[in-house]
């Protein structure tokens, strides 16, 4: 077997139906978001980034910055080992500490992405909980399916936050089988919210754990920024709790928060903890500085929704098909792959808007789009550039619009 033309072969199939990734080789201007320098073919152009998940700008403030270079005088670059052999500086327990904190929960543990946090809380509680099935929503995260797999336990898909089908699949596990609820609370490719409450509701007559994935509502939704379960003031409902560090709160890492008895478990018998380096302690201080003032700036937070619901409704006037969206996230509806990379391109490369495409298998076939994500710190004039950007782009393409 040609081993590398089977490889390239894999490639050239994935660019053939439109679905090849390209990345924009970017350059984050410290202080200057949300431009950008784009590295491209001719050089390099200042654009302004539609598409970041630093929802609220956080990697760029000043508090969480300081910390960093502060921390990073103090320890040096790296931990120097996983957290059992070394490597837990104290800046991983106080970050642990504050994140119990802004959750109500006993403690918490922090994972070097959000994708390992959910890959091994959720595969080490299904292998290791005897006979566990676990009952997952249809659209849930990558993680979350890799973890569900790996756990080699039961599963079950219930239709997206369909309370009829999910009770009808916790009936037919019975109630004394071992079983978990794994959902998001906001689902970032629709931008719609899980009816978290009624889940709890269904988790309680059931008698199954709940496991929500918190990671594009961390930081943007409750008073304090723990979530749409703090805003809706479901966090002691809820048995595990996960989040990430580089989204609402601008800096890299995930984590899991529950009782003592929960984290201690998944600390103990994680692999992906136990075998995995431990976060910079500069990045621990980061996210713990940027957690800190997060939780008592709640402007961010309603300056964020203000800037996501005008941009919705412009984008609705003006004639681009906003698909539905409950949330900050501003989905514009393509459905095809390869106009879908055109606008993105046209957008990028004529107009210094970048926004990326979002193609299978993030999202069905048919369904690609363009995912807007508004930040406080897009302001009326850039909002203005992207809505007669987009304008042009769609009629130049020929491409639907609103009905």
């Amino acid at each position: 077997m040609n081993y590398d033309q089977f490889f390239a072969d894999k490639v050239a199939a994935l660019k053939a139906e439109g679905n090849y990734r390209v990345f924009a080789d970017l350059e984050r201007e410290a202080g200057n978001f949300p431009t950008a320098k784009n590295y491209q073919a001719n050089g390099t152009a200042n654009i302004t980034v539609w598409c970041s998940n630093d929802y609220l700008g956080m990697g760029q403030n000043p508090v969480v910055m300081n910390a960093m270079h502060e921390a990073l005088d103090k320890c040096g670059a790296g931990a120097g080992g996983t957290r059992n052999i070394s490597g837990t500086n104290h800046y991983h327990v106080l970050l642990e500490q504050e994140l119990a904190e802004l959750h109500k929960k006993e403690a918490g543990l922090i994972f070097t992405s959000g994708y390992v946090a959910n890959l091994t809380a959720l595969s080490t509680i299904g292998q290791m909980m005897p006979d566990c099935v676990i009952i997952s929503d249809a659209l849930n995260h990558n993680s979350m399916i890799a973890g569900i797999k790996h756990s080699r336990s039961d599963k079950l898909i219930f239709k997206h936050n369909d309370l009829e089908d999910l009770e009808a699949k916790l009936k037919g596990v019975g109630p004394d089988r071992p079983k978990m609820i794994a959902f998001e609370s906001v689902y970032s490719m629709d931008g719609d919210i899980a009816p978290i409450k009624e889940i709890c509701d269904l988790a309680d007559k059931y008698n199954a754990l709940t496991f929500i994935d918190e990671v594009h509502a961390v930081g943007l939704y409750g008073e304090h920024g723990g979530g749409v379960a703090e805003r809706d003031n479901l966090m002691d409902r809820l048995d595990i709790i996960q989040g990430t560090l580089a989204k609402g709160f601008g800096v890299v890492g995930g984590y899991i928060a529950g009782t003592e008895s929960m984290c201690d478990f998944v600390r103990s018998f994680g692999d992906g903890f136990i075998f995995s380096s431990s976060m910079p302690p500069a990045v621990a201080a980061g996210a713990l500085a940027s957690v800190k003032y997060v939780k008592e700036h709640n402007e961010l937070r309603e300056k964020h929704q203000e800037r996501a619901a005008t941009l919705k409704k412009r984008l609705t006037d003006a004639g681009i098909p906003v698909m539905p969206s409950e949330t900050h996230i501003v989905p514009v509806m393509v459905g095809d792959p390869v106009l879908c990379k055109q606008a993105s391109d046209e957008l990028l490369f004529n107009y210094s808007v970048y926004v990326q495409p979002i193609n299978y298998p993030t999202v069905p076939r048919g369904t690609e789009r363009l995912r807007f994500t508004p930040t406080p710190l897009h302001n009326d004039e850039l909002m203005d550039h992207l809505v007669d950007s987009l304008v042009k782009v769609w009629s130049q393409l020929g491409l639907k619009q609103a009905a």
